[in-house]
């Protein structure tokens, strides 16, 4: 039986990395008023659909995945949650 799950991908620049964009965007708040702001990072969000034997092979995948292309390890950290959304009899891929 083939499982599909839906995955919810955060990326973001790991904390020794400077982040121009979250800068430009905390100024921006600033100018407009909104002094109580701070330390504003800015990453990305990816959704996905992954069919699967079982949780743990599609959690497997999708560390693959980020690390082969959705992240950069060297500067990246990500962090993924995972929901089954449905469970296929026979299916084959």
């Amino acid at each position: 039986m083939i499982h599909k799950y839906q995955a919810h991908i955060y990326v973001t620049l790991r904390p020794s990395v400077l982040d121009p964009a979250g800068v430009a965007v905390e100024s921006g708040l600033k100018q407009l008023g909104y002094d109580n702001v701070e330390q504003v990072r800015i990453g990305k969000y990816i959704d996905l659909m992954i069919s699967a034997a079982n949780e743990e092979t599609a959690r497997q995948q999708l560390d693959s995945i980020c690390d082969q292309l959705l992240a950069n390890p060297v500067i990246e950290n990500y962090r993924f949650d995972l929901v089954e959304v449905a469970a296929l009899m026979g299916a084959s891929s």
